[in-house]
């Protein structure tokens, strides 16, 4: 481990009577940051809203203004029990199996955590994590094998939303009433969690055995949620709906008595770690190295960082500055929950417009911005030219074709056909189009692997990038990092001209001159379903627009497509698929002019207009039809 230990990394804190009053001993304050605290939950199982209903779109100042959080931290829940009930039983409202697995987000847990969006019941209580904690507790127990002597510990980190000090505490109770260890590691990132599994360092209570992440990525305030991890990486979507089956069942056994149990045994086995500094000194080293061990290989070189106050505020000062960086004009590197200045978020055009001003502002050579838990990124040459979506992943291919040539580059399904040509015909390299998903992607990475096929790059449009040198963990600052040895290595050859040699990288990409993404939603009311599934729908639509291009000669069918239907035409392309989790039938399209992707558009509707549970609008807007 490369990481200096200063001061005192670990807290072990004793609850006494005066807890309350030595909260402030492991509150998270970090110099130059806030971070939240909150008091215990209310007594119901909705946490409303100081404020009431408040929609999201004007909310976020209003409520970052009026809600200031109480400054202290309590694992203590509030809870009460029904006069008229047994001693034993609490007032919790019945959940079965599939009010849980509503919560499922793919590979992820996500819900509303809080009130304060019209529309959105709070589904993500605390006592609903609690019963997750000690879900995850189980399912780790077994899949450890671990006897019962054998004290397992996991590692619980959040980011900047308001609902993650809630969350964090009932999920602590969760995994101390099932006899796990926990440690809080605060504000950080989630490929740090992850990291802390594989870190063999005693000062940091690592390796943990599991990790737990509270987030919800780039989703509004009100939203929250949890991604799991083991040495071995993220958890699969087999796993998150066994680990909410658990908790479906967890969670109707709670009992007054087994509720003040998991607390107890949480106060006493509280520690806390700034595992941060672990995370941040293998990044620097890492940079360091590719560039012959230069103390500040960045010296010179002025970056500019926005966190769009996310977790990623640490990458300005704990990363580029002690690699010789100049950071200012860096912004929203302050952790604020609301996300008042714009959604953290690589793949939105205003907050690719804020970083893109701020490079230009400033006449920086680089700017990166992170979502909001930093395993995605997106960067800004000293032009103003984006490197996102297609360029983000030609730049990382023709970095890591440099490293392995002839290797793999996995990717997503909606990459462009000018992205497969760049890869394959200038930089020798091999494009495999899969899934959307960056778990589906990463899996597929390692599949190929593991059948001789080699892949050292996963990544898809959205900014999820996975290296097999980096344990397949999709990690936004390690792809910055990436870059940064780039421009650290020209330099420590003589090479000059900032982030122009990121841009001389790409070269050549051939990028469409049109493209947009029109969503086309199933009505699951609608008759046409018969009582069947979306799902079910939706591959029937898919099926319907198959068989109509295969009798249209301007049209070819893409030979090899591993989701949906890809067809090549009229100079451009398009995809129709299914989405992962929505009712909703996305449709990609690509083409050299707006007229070519109006054919392609027409070609789409031709083929669906009998479907009256599809939503055409969108579509017959673009190609202007009644």
């Amino acid at each position: 481990m490369a990481a200096t230990t200063s001061g005192k990394i670990v807290q072990n804190v004793f609850v006494s009577h005066s807890f309350q009053q030595n909260t402030q001993l492991f509150a998270s304050q970090s110099q130059g940051r806030r971070d939240y605290n909150f008091a215990p939950y209310p007594r119901n199982s909705n946490l409303p809203s100081p404020l009431g209903k408040l929609a999201w779109t004007a909310s976020s100042m209003q409520l970052r203004t009026l809600y200031k959080p109480k400054n202290h931290f309590s694992i203590q829940r509030n809870f009460h029990c029904n006069a008229s009930s047994s001693a034993s039983a609490t007032a919790l409202p019945y959940l079965d199996k599939t009010d849980f697995l509503k919560l499922q987000n793919g590979s992820d847990i996500r819900g509303a955590a809080i009130d304060g969006v019209e529309g959105e019941k709070v589904n993500l209580t605390e006592p609903v994590a609690e019963a997750i904690g000690a879900a995850f507790a189980a399912w780790l127990i077994e899949k450890k094998k671990a006897d019962p002597s054998q004290h397992l510990r996991v590692s619980i980190g959040h980011d900047t939303r308001i609902s993650a000090k809630l969350l964090q505490n009932a999920i602590s109770r969760g995994l101390a009433g099932a006899g796990l260890e926990f440690v809080h590691y605060g504000l950080a990132s989630t490929p740090a969690m992850f990291n802390s599994t594989l870190t063999k360092d005693e000062a940091f209570l690592c390796p943990a055995d599991g990790s737990i992440m509270i987030t919800a990525s780039h989703l509004p305030f009100n939203r929250n949620g949890f991604k799991f991890f083991t040495n071995a990486g993220g958890l699969g979507k087999a796993d998150i709906k066994d680990i909410l089956e658990r908790a479906a069942d967890i969670y109707n056994q709670f009992t007054s008595e087994s509720l003040k149990n998991s607390e107890k045994k949480a106060l006493l086995t509280f520690k806390k770690v700034d595992y941060m500094i672990a995370y941040t000194s293998d990044l620097v080293t890492a940079v360091r190295k590719a560039s012959g061990n230069i103390e500040k290989p960045l010296e010179g070189f002025h970056i500019v960082v926005d966190a769009g106050n996310g977790a990623g505020g640490f990458f300005a000062e704990k990363v580029l500055k002690p690699l010789g960086a100049r950071t200012s004009g860096s912004q929203f590197l302050e952790p604020d929950g609301m996300f008042p200045n714009h959604i953290p978020n690589p793949e939105d055009k205003t907050a690719m417009k804020a970083i893109t001003q701020a490079v230009l502002d400033n006449k920086a050579d680089l700017g990166i911005i992170f979502d909001t838990d930093v395993d995605r990124s997106a960067a800004v040459d000293f032009t103003g030219r984006e490197f996102n979506r297609n360029r983000l992943i030609a730049l990382m291919a023709a970095i890591v074709l440099e490293e392995h040539p002839g290797t793999t580059i996995v990717t997503d399904s909606v990459t462009s056909d000018g992205l497969t040509t760049f890869i394959e015909k200038k930089l020798g390299g091999r494009h495999h189009r899969f899934k959307r998903g960056y778990k589906n992607v990463i899996d597929e990475a390692i599949r190929l692997n593991s059948i001789g096929e080699e892949s050292h790059l996963a990544i898809e449009t959205s900014g999820h990038g996975a290296l097999k040198e980096n344990h397949w963990l999709d990690d936004g600052a390690y792809l910055m990092v990436k870059i940064l040895n780039k421009l650290a290595s020209a330099r420590a050859s003589g090479k000059g001209g900032g982030s122009k040699v990121l841009t001389d990288l790409i070269e050549g990409l051939q990028e469409p001159a049109f493209a947009i993404e029109l969503r086309l939603k199933i009505n699951q009311f609608h008759p046409d379903l018969k009582e069947g599934s979306f799902r079910e729908y939706g591959e029937a639509v898919l099926k319907q627009l198959e068989k109509s291009i295969g009798s249209d000669p301007s049209l070819h069918k893409a030979p090899v497509n591993h989701e949906g239907v890809r067809v090549s035409g009229f100079g451009g392309w398009f995809l129709l698929r299914l989405s992962l989790h929505d009712p909703v039938l996305p449709l990609n399209i690509e083409a050299p002019s707006n007229d070519d992707a109006v054919k392609l558009g027409h070609a789409v509707l031709a083929a669906v207009k009998d479907f009256g549970g599809l939503d055409t609008s969108a579509l017959n807007k673009f190609v202007g039809a009644s």
